[in-house]
């Protein structure tokens, strides 16, 4: 079941507690791609989810099994996850898998993109206002968490929105959100730098 709670004049969807345990054995599945401590891997295009909050997991693994993400026909990779958010039967499987992977580690990240972190901190002052100072997000604002989360991920999906591979669905009420934020970073150069500079958050 959900619950929709409201702060201040942002309606929040709030999961049902899940249950970690039996979210566990479900992630069973997710490891082969994302690690056995949600660590994620680059080779597989699998990003890290240990430590991911727990709301933001529920809604991306919704956005999948709905086909607001991984639909799209360019979003080669997101394709590869829908099939595998598909496996979770029903509502409070998403919920319980998404217990679970909050309770993993954050991973250590290699960096992997070439950017001006210092120029990249002017331009993430955009987005501070949602994602926070230290990239740790907002549930209030519907802004995930960006730290503890590959640098080559988060290239990726910057370029998603702005090429309306994300936020265009007329489902993706929060992706809409973003896009336009994405699409002030006009050259890859910026985006590039901006991505160094999340690298750099703890």
């Amino acid at each position: 079941m959900i619950f929709v709670i409201v702060l201040g004049n942002t309606m929040v969807a709030k999961a049902a507690d899940g249950d970690a345990e039996k979210g566990k054995v479900l992630f069973a599945v997710c490891m082969a791609c994302h690690g056995a401590d949600g660590e994620g891997n680059a080779a597989l295009n699998a990003p890290a989810t240990g430590g991911q909050d727990e709301w933001y997991v529920v809604r991306q693994l919704n956005n999948f099994r709905a086909g607001v993400r991984g639909a799209h026909a360019g979003d080669i990779f997101g394709a590869q996850m829908r099939p595998m958010a598909l496996t979770l039967a029903n509502d409070q499987a998403v919920i319980d898998v998404a217990a679970y992977i909050a309770t993993l580690p954050l991973p250590e990240l290699a960096t992997t993109i070439e950017g001006d972190a210092e120029a990249g901190k002017k331009a993430f002052a955009v987005c501070v206002a949602c994602h926070g100072a230290n990239g740790e997000g907002n549930v209030s604002l519907n802004a995930p968490r960006l730290s503890g989360q590959y640098d080559w991920y988060i290239k990726r999906q910057l370029d998603n929105f702005k090429a309306g591979i994300r936020g265009t669905n007329p489902k993706d009420i929060y992706g809409a959100q973003m896009r336009p934020m994405a699409m002030i970073l006009v050259t890859d150069e910026q985006i590039r730098d901006v991505t160094a500079y999340i690298a750099t958050l703890e």
